[in-house]
């Protein structure tokens, strides 16, 4: 029986390992997936304590053409309630619970800003419209700086769409321009944010280990704590068949033999590598090294240029790192006077962003509990600053070499509390700041190239899976897309008749555009 290897254990290879049962006809007994860290699923984490402060290094969102996820998790029972599948249970939390959101934006006053505008100037408008028309292979090597003015930056437009997002002016105009008609049926209610779905808890709880528990019961090993460090190819000029892998664990080598019908599906980079972690009253260190997500792709891609350019995502940290923070709070202070500012019950209230915070400071306080075993009585909630390296308004220092309670220092600054309420605040609350060098690096300026395809040019065991590979027309940074690159491979390797579902073109629908062109036009 042919057998499957999958480097990594984020959504990606936990999606892969699903599909080969699922469409594949593998036993589960068959696929081994091989993890460096000691938990799994990738950058969908979440972790820490009630007492010392939990932590999630971001949080994912969702909407209703993520064809391949939510085709995924139709067959994965919730941890909840096995009759009731993680896609249904997304789909009814949506509609009880979505968001409506009316302070998506706040300024360095504490007020609202009205949204109703885009803000957008004539010259902003054609250019927004150039870039929707423009062909992908035009914007090679551009930034979204080549392709807009100054004042485009300082719209409603621009702050709301960075900060859903995690843009930045001077990323890819490719991927802006991918993002720009991938999403652009989310325009009409793009302030209020009411497009989005949300799991029920943290995305580890609500995916990763209702996929786990799913892959386990079917007999899958997933191998903890073990690097794979390179691959063994077929002799012959740029073979693409693996023959064997490479791994380091327990503080030895091991090799593992592949067989041609062996499979080998590589998670290529990470986006979370070299995360750093600080505490309530200290920052978070400097990175440690690179993983071998990173490291592996180098070493294959020596001399292959058909495996992509690893090089163009991991050498620009400054551009790609930003920092996030999650709070534990025991008093419902805050949330209670976030709600009564925001004008929605909590977990209503979607993305709240302070326009003035030198960080570019983004809250949001999502249903509660947040995590699955959170006592009664605590809270949490989370944020992210886009500008890490800036000096904040309050606390005068980047945000990268401030304590956690320094981080919430800075967010009560913005909220513009009165002092009572802002000491109970910083009084009942645990802050656990972290520090991604590379969060962003799949959204670096790039060539087309430097990608490697899901099933490159002659390959006949291997495929690159998550964020790094390319699928053309869908985005990046996003579940919807490493679940594409799962189902792809598989499906290709495999030479399978189903294959993934169309990726959404709300662009090419002229009822779309005209709503999108309507909200762009709103004064």
């Amino acid at each position: 029986m042919a057998k499957a290897y999958l480097v990594g254990s984020g959504i990606a290879a936990l999606a892969a390992a699903t599909f080969l049962i699922r469409d594949g006809g593998f036993e589960g007994a068959d696929i081994h997936l091989f993890e460096e860290q000691r938990t799994v699923g990738g950058s969908l984490d979440a972790g820490g304590t009630p007492d010392a402060g939990y932590t999630m290094r971001g949080g994912r969102m969702f909407e209703a053409e993520f064809r391949c996820t939510y085709d995924l998790l139709s067959g994965i029972p919730t941890l909840d309630d096995p009759s009731v599948s993680v896609t249904e249970e997304i789909l009814a939390g949506h509609e009880e619970f979505a968001w409506d959101d009316i302070a998506r934006l706040v300024d360095g006053d504490g007020k609202i800003v009205d949204t109703a505008s885009m803000g957008f100037s004539e010259r902003d408008r054609l250019d927004l419209v150039r870039r929707l028309l423009t062909p992908e292979g035009h914007l090679d090597g551009m930034r979204i700086t080549d392709c807009f003015g100054e004042h485009f930056f300082t719209t409603n437009f621009w702050f709301m769409w960075c900060t859903t997002f995690a843009f930045q002016p001077w990323h890819s105009a490719i991927e802006f321009r991918r993002y720009l008609r991938r999403f652009i049926h989310l325009f009409p209610e793009f302030a209020s944010m009411s497009g989005i779905h949300r799991t029920r808890y943290n995305q580890y709880d609500s995916i990763v280990r209702p996929l786990t528990a799913w892959l386990r019961e079917r007999g899958v090993t997933v191998h903890t704590g073990t690097r794979v460090t390179d691959l063994g190819f077929a002799p012959g000029q740029h073979s693409g068949t693996v023959e064997t892998l490479h791994l380091y664990r327990g503080g030895r080598g091991e090799k593992i033999a592949v067989a041609p019908e062996d499979l080998v599906l590589v998670t290529n980079g990470s986006m979370t590598d070299a995360s750093s972690l600080g505490t309530h009253t200290s920052a978070p260190p400097p990175a440690g090294s690179r993983s071998d997500a990173w490291l592996l792709w180098h070493r294959i891609a020596r001399g292959r240029e058909e495996f992509g350019n690893p090089a163009a995502f991991d050498k620009h940290v400054k551009e790609s790192r930003w920092e996030s923070f999650t709070v534990t709070a025991k008093d419902p202070a805050f949330l209670d006077a976030l709600a009564e500012f925001g004008g929605r019950e909590t977990g209503r209230g979607g993305l709240m962003t302070f326009t003035a915070s030198n960080w570019l400071l983004t809250i949001v306080a999502n249903r509660q509990p947040v995590y699955r075993d959170q006592p009664e009585g605590v809270s949490v909630w989370w944020g992210y600053g886009l500008h890490p390296g800036r000096p904040g308004n309050r606390t005068g220092k980047p945000m990268t070499m401030c304590s956690g309670r320094e981080i919430l220092e800075e967010v009560l600054h913005h909220l513009r509390l009165d002092e009572a309420l802002t000491a109970r605040v910083l009084e009942t609350s645990t802050v656990v700041p972290c520090v991604m060098p590379y969060i962003t690096s799949q959204f670096l300026v790039r060539r087309r190239e430097d990608r490697p395809a899901v099933v490159p040019a002659g390959s006949r065991n291997l495929a690159f899976i998550g964020q790094f590979a390319e699928v053309p027309d869908d985005v990046v940074f996003t579940v919807e897309y490493s679940v594409r690159t799962a189902w792809t491979a598989v499906a290709r390797l495999l030479r399978l008749e189903k294959q993934p579902p169309t990726v959404h073109k709300g662009h090419h629908d002229p009822h779309v555009l005209a709503a999108a062109l309507e909200t762009m036009h709103r004064r």
